[in-house]
């Protein structure tokens, strides 16, 4: 029996992750899990940014996954290698597929990149765009509120147009023609995020690219799903309050999420 794909984030921004895997691997099981009741990652130390991904992992294990995304970037940036060292399974994290987009889609080579505060801290993107081009120059921009817009659905709000305005400021004078949507909570805002910065500055989302090297991996090792004939099943984990998720997520993918389950990983 074909495993699934394992998919964990600090809460509803993975969703973006899993979207893109339906539409690339229709056939693929999908267990997801948001870590709803520790929502936001970013603002938190890199010790307990590391204890909780492993303990997310772990919980992902326990669903006899085959491998696991780490569609967090605050995860990635922080607890990827340390994931890696404990467990044997296929591992993938989101910033460097992010980062290779981003390199390939500059023409001046001036990108930006916006993430939560342990993401930007963690200058991960700029050391993998570095050892991609280091030519490139790199400007950085922490935007701390954007995940609780994101998990509070304020998307439409004047707030988040607002906030959007302040945090994106300092970028707006750097002449990038690439900006790194560098959480996967924020694509949610990318139509603000768009209005602010121009039609002339290209977003990079990561989530196709993470769902392309998922198929890769898959491949490699294989463990593509031979049944193209089943219908893939798709399980949803929560740490804290079920039904804000599930109408989020419902509205975000297009369809209705049947059996949403609260899960401790504590």
């Amino acid at each position: 029996m074909d495993k699934a794909i394992g998919v964990f984030d600090s809460g509803i921004g993975g969703l973006t992750v899993v979207k893109e895997l339906f539409k690339l691997l229709p056939h693929e099981d999908i267990v997801y899990f948001g870590d709803t009741a520790r929502v936001p990652y970013g603002v938190k130390s890199r010790e307990t940014i590391i204890k909780f991904s492993l303990e997310n992992t772990l919980f992902l294990l326990q669903k006899n996954v085959k491998m696991i995304v780490v569609a967090c970037n605050t995860s990635s940036s922080l607890a990827l290698p340390v994931i890696r060292q404990h467990f044997k399974i296929p591992i993938i994290g989101v910033i460097l597929p992010g980062a290779k987009e981003a390199v390939y889609a500059t023409k001046n080579g001036r990108i930006g990149v916006i993430g939560t505060r342990a993401t930007i801290n963690s200058g991960a993107y700029e050391q993998e765009i570095k050892r991609l081009d280091n030519k490139i120059r790199v400007f950085s921009q922490a935007c701390p509120m954007f995940v609780p817009i994101v998990e509070e659905n304020w998307v439409d709000d004047d707030i988040a147009l607002h906030v959007a305005h302040k945090y994106l400021a300092p970028l707006k004078g750097k002449n990038i023609d690439t900006l790194i949507l560098g959480c996967t909570h924020y694509p949610l805002l990318r139509s603000k995020i768009q209005t602010i910065m121009g039609r002339s500055v290209r977003l990079i989302d990561s989530a196709q690219q993470v769902a392309q090297e998922v198929r890769q991996v898959l491949i490699q090792e294989g463990l593509l799903s031979r049944n193209v004939k089943k219908r893939s099943t798709r399980e949803y984990f929560v740490s804290d309050e079920v039904a804000i998720f599930a109408n989020v997520a419902s509205r975000f993918l297009g369809e209705k999420l049947k059996d949403v389950k609260k899960a401790g990983v504590c």
